[in-house]
């Protein structure tokens, strides 16, 4: 039985301090509705989560990952990876996330979605990041699901843009598909959320790289609410 969505919007930011990925996201989500879009650093946004892609084994040893990881604390990391140890027996799948406790006044939590298995893994070829993006809302949904109104704001930055080579118009068409295709969608656990989306965009991942930034998501399908 699908789970029902909470009702409270949720705000969203897309920060980043590459130009190119600013201005590829203002193109996808220009149609998308309570998106706030602006150039710089992840570090400056005050919301109740960040969510930082990573690794599958939560090693915070580069991109995003290192910076947020330089600015929290060591403990960070140890969070991270108790949480993927505890739920996920050690590796977190791609289109799966963890939510821990940051420490810190702001933000409040932390969001560790894999866009790669290993660090700085090429990923320019997969559907990673719409995975990634759909898990880390995933996350939300469920963290406000066990605790109400936890994370109402939270921040992204481009996934996979630097340390997974995605080019910035693919970043933002599958960061779009996965924001897109997680509110058609209620999942009922990240195994759902995976096997539903690559369903989904299999055409996508089945076309010449030259065209996937060409290639829009597909119709949006009917809600299973």
């Amino acid at each position: 039985m699908a789970v029902n969505r909470e009702q409270a919007p949720l705000k969203v930011v897309l920060t980043d301090i590459n130009t190119h990925v600013v201005e590829a996201w203002r193109a996808a989500f220009a149609d998308t509705p309570g998106i706030e879009i602006r150039k710089g650093s992840i570090l400056d946004e005050n919301v109740d989560a960040w969510v930082t892609p990573t690794n599958s084994r939560g090693r915070m040893d580069g991109g995003v990952d290192g910076v947020i990881k330089r600015h929290l604390g060591a403990g960070i990391q140890l969070r991270v990876q108790r949480a993927i140890r505890d739920r996920f027996a050690g590796s977190l799948p791609v289109g799966s996330a963890v939510c821990v406790p940051s420490g810190a006044v702001n933000p409040k939590f932390l969001i560790s979605t894999p866009t790669m298995q290993t660090s700085s893994q090429n990923v320019s070829e997969t559907l990673n990041v719409a995975l990634a993006c759909a898990a880390a809302f995933q996350a939300i949904h469920q963290k406000n699901h066990e605790a109400p109104g936890s994370i109402t704001s939270v921040a992204l930055v481009g996934m996979g843009a630097q340390t997974g080579r995605v080019p910035a118009r693919v970043c933002a068409n599958l960061m779009w598909t996965g924001y897109t295709l997680f509110n058609d969608h209620c999942f009922e656990d990240y195994d759902d959320l995976r096997s539903t989306i690559v369903a989904q965009l299999d055409d996508i991942e089945n076309a010449p790289a030259e065209k996937r930034v060409r290639i829009a998501p597909p119709q949006r399908p009917a809600t299973r609410r």
